[in-house]
């Protein structure tokens, strides 16, 4: 067998004549690039580069981009919110906040951005407000809270001499009095929550704290338990009407005030209940005064060790030192002149009401920070609100009923 010499594959001839051409151009060998419908290629080799169709305009230029925008973080213009301006617009006039410069307030010398309001602060030193002046044009003078202290001052002899007046003239006044603070704390803690996202339901809130102290000074300590267990139902009852959507949210928060506002200040209703209940009630209040005056005294004189800094940076050890000396010097004189009991009872007393004063007080702080207010309220000049005045009064009334029960018994 003899091997088959190799053939070349025989390519398909040529059209002759005038056809040729044509047929070489459609294949793209010949007369110049080779087109498509996406536009011109160019061939390899051809150092011409791509070449314009015949019959179509050459497209125009794209617009260029607009500058990007870039973060000035000296610009605030609200708690959470940071200012923009475009670089490449620096001929337009930047939007800015009242009475900042340049991004940063005037009042505000290093140039951060303010905090929001936060409770128990030094006044516009953290919450960058500017002071506010009287109609005489001078500064009003305002104490190390950032509040003014004569108008604070004035209406706190205003409302004790209010709860004096009752309980001296008749007993069932103050629970008039008590119930009108009552509802209207509840109302000042759920416009507070709301506004932080929040919607406890109101309605049975306010009707169970009605139901509570009628119910604790007619029936006791179970009337009263019997009351919130009422009102607690009627809560997450009253939510299914808004869906499901939040549901745990707004109810869990209607709870809270529930228990935090009518069911504490029951307690007080069973210290009026027994027959020396006037001297109980005032000997819980004026306690609870004791623990705030000596508590605000040793602090401006010795305060060097924040209690709670990142809850509320004016509080301080000494200033709780204060505050457990002058009740415990209340207490014992109290019991030993009042209720005629030993003297370590009345001890018990004063530094069992300067612990749950102070937890009430750092306790309100902690909600006031996380919704981001100062004040629940500003019904009181000089306070805020009313739930303001009640957040150390509220947990004491509880603790000063058990412990009066338990060392100066009925």
């Amino acid at each position: 067998m003899t091997a088959q010499p190799h053939r070349r594959e025989q390519q398909p001839a040529e059209p002759p004549g005038p056809e040729r051409e044509p047929a070489r151009r459609r294949a793209g060998l010949a007369g110049g690039p080779a087109t498509t419908g996406i536009g011109p290629l160019p061939l390899l080799g051809d150092a011409a580069g791509p070449t314009v169709r015949t019959g179509q305009p050459p497209r125009p230029p794209l617009p260029p981009l607009p500058p990007r925008p870039v973060a000035r973080p000296g610009q605030v213009t609200g708690p959470n919110t940071v200012g923009l301006r475009l670089d490449a617009e620096d001929d337009a006039p930047a939007v800015r906040p009242a009475g900042t410069t340049d991004g940063h307030r005037d009042d505000d010398p290093d140039g951060e951005p303010p905090l929001t309001a936060v409770p128990d602060a030094p006044g516009h030193e953290v919450t960058g407000e500017a002071p506010v002046d009287t109609p005489s044009g001078a500064p009003r003078v305002t104490g190390r809270a950032g509040r003014d202290m004569a108008a604070a001052i004035g209406v706190g002899l205003a409302l004790g001499g209010t709860v004096i007046a009752t309980l001296l003239v008749w007993r069932p006044a103050f629970l008039l009095v008590l119930t009108v603070a009552v509802v209207i704390s509840i109302m000042e803690l759920t416009g507070a929550l709301r506004n932080g996202g929040h919607q406890p339901p109101r309605t049975p809130v306010v009707v169970g704290a009605l139901a509570m102290v009628a119910l604790a000074w007619t029936r006791g300590p179970s009337g009263l338990v019997v009351a919130f267990l009422l009102t607690v139902f009627a809560v997450l009852l009253w939510r299914l009407g808004d869906g499901p959507l939040g549901y745990l949210r707004d109810a869990s928060a209607g709870v809270f005030v529930a228990l935090y506002v009518p069911l504490l200040a029951g307690f007080a209703v069973l210290l009026l209940v027994p027959d020396d209940g006037v001297a109980r009630v005032l000997a819980f209040i004026a306690t609870v005064v004791c623990s705030d005056v000596g508590g605000f005294a040793a602090g401006v004189l010795f305060g060097r060790h924040p209690l709670a800094k990142s809850i509320s940076p004016k509080k301080s050890w000494e200033g709780l030192a204060g505050s457990v000396t002058a009740c415990v010097v209340i207490g014992v004189a109290l019991a030993t002149l009042t209720f005629h009991v030993p003297w370590w009872g009345g001890a018990l007393f004063g530094v069992s009401i300067a612990l749950t004063a102070t937890l009430g007080d750092l306790g309100e702080s902690l909600i006031k920070r996380d919704l981001g207010i100062k004040d629940m309220g500003d019904l009181l000049p000089g306070h805020g609100g009313l739930m303001d005045r009640m957040d150390s009064l509220l947990p004491s009334a509880a603790v000063a009923w058990l412990v009066l029960s338990a060392v100066a018994p009925v």
